[in-house]
C-alpha cells in the first residue's frame, strides 16, 4: 500500500473538521470495548498525539478498525471510504462487541415494533411567558431543537405555547384521546413543517410510539402552568396510562420534563438561567412509560438563554449521533446524563438528570429521512 496504516491514520484525523474531530474524540473515549483509552490520554491531545494513543493502544490494524467504525458512526462516511483506499480496506470488520440491530431489529420480541407511519406524534409545550413578566429565555430554541430531530426521526410534531395549569391538563387530555379535534384551535396547537411552526393540515393519528416534551418552570414532582399553578408529573403520564380502550395501550410513551424540581444548586450562574419557581414524584406503574427529567429532585436545571437546556441540547445531540447506529432510547439517555453530568457553569453549578422507566422492551428510533 502507498501508506503505513498509521500515516494514514494522521491524515485522516487531520481531514476532520474541528466539530468531527471532538465528536470523534467523545467517541473514542465512550468505547465500552477493552482496552479502553483513558481520559487523560486524549484531552487536550493533537490529532498527531491522538494517532500515537491510538496505535500504542490497538496496534496499527486495531487502531483502523476502531478509527473506521467511529468514523461512520459520526457519518464521516467519505473520510473512512478514503481510509480503507488507503489502506487497502482490510481491516473493516466491526468489532464483536458492536451494538448492532439484526435485520430485523424492529421486530424483534426484545424491541418495540415501531412501522406506523408517520411514527407517532411528538407533542411539545413550551412555556415561555409567565405570570408577573418572567421569561425562560432560551426555551424557543429547545422546542426548535427537539421538532428537528424528531421530524428527522418520522414523528408529527406539535406545539403549543403558554398555557396555565388548566389548559396544559385540557390539551393532554385531547392529545391522549384526540377525541375533539376542535381543541387544536382552542389550544392553538401549530405543527413543524421543516422550517418552522405552522397550522396543521392533516388529521391527528396515533402511531407507534408517543413523546411529550414539557418546557416549564417547575418544582419537586410538578410543572407549573404560566400561571406558576402547578400539575404534577404523575397526573400528566396517567392520563397516557395503557387501558383497553387507549390506541397507546403497549406501545412506548415517553416524557421528556425540562423543568427544575427543586431549588438546590451549587452557585449562581453567570449568563445562565434554572427553571426553579420556588409532592414527591412517582414513576407510573403502568407498563410502556418512561420519564426522563433534566435534573434530580429538589434541584436545578440549568438553561442558557441563547443556546437553551443543557438536558435538552445533549439529548437532541446524543440522538442525532446514536439513533442511526441503532441504539435504543434507555442507553442513548445514559449517554446524556453522562454529558450533563460533565458540564458545569463558569461559577461551577453542575446538574444531574434522571431517568425512570417501565418500559418492557428496547425503544429503537431510526431516522427516516436525511
Amino acid at each position: 500500500m502507498a501508506k503505513t496504516i498509521k500515516s494514514a491514520l494522521a491524515d485522516t484525523l487531520e481531514n476532520l473538521s474541528k466539530g468531527d474531530f471532538k465528536r470523534f474524540c467523545h467517541q473514542l473515549l465512550d468505547r465500552r470495548e477493552e482496552p479502553r483509552v483513558k481520559r487523560n490520554r486524549v484531552e487536550g491531545k493533537s490529532r498527531l498525539q491522538i494517532t500515537d494513543v491510538l496505535v500504542s493502544t490497538f496496534t496499527e490494524e486495531g487502531a483502523l478498525t476502531v478509527v473506521l467504525k467511529i468514523l461512520k458512526a459520526i457519518g464521516c462516511n467519505q473520510l473512512a471510504k478514503e481510509l480503507e483506499d488507503a489502506t487497502g480496506g482490510n481491516f473493516s470488520k466491526p468489532d464483536p462487541g458492536d451494538n448492532v440491530l439484526p435485520q430485523d431489529g424492529n421486530m424483534s420480541k426484545d424491541v418495540y415494533q415501531i412501522i406506523s407511519r408517520p411514527v407517532g406524534l411528538c407533542v411539545i409545550i413550551n412555556n415561555n411567558n409567565f405570570k408577573y413578566g418572567s421569561q425562560r429565555r432560551g426555551t424557543d430554541k429547545d422546542a426548535q431543537s427537539l421538532a428537528e430531530v424528531f421530524s428527522w426521526l418520522g414523528f408529527r410534531v406539535l406545539m403549543c405555547k403558554d398555557l396555565n395549569k388548566d389548559q396544559m391538563d385540557q390539551a393532554l387530555t385531547f392529545v391522549a384521546s384526540l377525541a375533539d379535534m376542535s381543541q387544536l384551535q382552542k389550544f392553538n396547537f401549530k405543527e413543524w413543517d421543516g422550517s418552522s411552526f405552522v397550522d396543521p393540515q392533516q388529521v391527528l393519528e396515533h402511531g407507534d410510539a408517543f413523546i411529550c416534551s414539557i418546557l416549564s418552570h417547575g418544582k419537586k414532582g410538578v410543572v407549573l402552568g404560566t400561571d406558576r399553578n402547578p400539575l404534577p408529573i404523575k397526573e400528566i403520564t396517567r392520563k397516557f396510562r395503557g387501558c383497553h380502550q387507549s390506541v397507546l395501550t403497549g406501545k412506548p410513551k415517553v416524557f421528556l420534563i425540562q423543568a427544575c424540581q427543586g431549588s438546590n444548586i451549587q452557585h449562581g450562574a453567570q449568563l445562565m438561567e434554572t427553571d426553579d419557581d420556588t409532592s414527591p414524584s412517582t414513576i407510573p406503574e403502568d407498563a410502556d412509560v418512561l420519564v426522563a427529567m433534566a435534573t434530580v429532585e429538589d434541584h436545578a436545571a440549568i438553561r442558557d438563554p441563547f443556546d437553551g437546556s443543557w438536558f435538552v441540547q445533549s439529548l437532541c445531540e446524543q440522538l442525532k449521533e446514536r439513533c442511526p447506529r441503532g441504539e435504543d432510547i434507555v442507553s442513548i439517555l445514559h449517554y446524556v446524563n453522562n454529558d450533563v453530568a460533565h458540564r458545569e457553569t463558569s461559577s461551577l453549578a453542575k446538574q444531574m438528570p434522571e431517568v425512570r422507566f417501565t418500559l418492557r422492551k428496547k425503544l429503537v428510533l431510526q431516522p427516516q429521512h436525511s
